[in-house]
């Protein structure tokens, strides 16, 4: 048992500019600085992106698990297989978290999992409101609805001005992914 904290807050990273899961690691990555351990799990993901890589180097400190078929959905709503996925994710993320092994629980595009309909704002409320005291929960993903919003301790809005896919710059390994 880990337990670095003495009060775990929950803090979401949310809207529509670049920065949201960068963010998150980049609080993982300090916190594993000071020798904390840290559950990543992530929605609506399923390939190697660099972070992966990186993150191999502190394996006995963090602990990363995707859900998802990598699609985000614009229409035709969830497949039955991409539900089963993050009901899965929602299962493991609370298990990680009472577990009390983590100091800090990174749900990795969970807001914009409720969007989509592959979770429902209950099931992130209630994700909330088990939370042991000592656990930092961190929710990332665009969209997070006003109800997390009321919830959480700290909320950091990422607003896009401009990005280069905008003029049609695919995304680049290394810098997006």
């Amino acid at each position: 048992m880990s337990l670095k904290l003495k009060k775990g807050l929950v803090q979401i990273y949310t809207g529509d500019g670049k920065g949201k899961t960068t963010a998150s690691l980049g609080l993982a990555l300090r916190a594993a600085g000071r020798d904390f351990r840290i559950y990543i799990g992530q929605f609506m993901k399923n390939s190697g992106f660099g972070e992966h890589k990186a993150l191999e180097k502190f394996s006995d400190q963090i602990t990363v698990e995707q859900f998802g078929s990598g699609k985000f959905h614009t229409e035709g709503g969830p497949t039955e297989e991409e539900l089963k996925s993050a009901e899965e994710g929602l299962r493991k993320i609370r298990e990680a978290m009472l577990s009390k092994e983590y100091d800090i629980v990174i749900a990795d595009e969970i807001c914009v999992s409720q969007h989509f309909d592959l979770l429902s704002s209950k099931d992130i409320i209630d994700l909330i409101d088990v939370k042991p005291k000592e656990i930092e929960l961190v929710l990332t993903g665009r969209k997070a609805s006003e109800e997390l919003i009321e919830r959480a301790d700290l909320v950091t809005e990422m607003k896009e001005i401009k990005h280069p896919y905008q003029e049609g710059v695919e995304a680049r390994k290394g810098i997006e992914m």
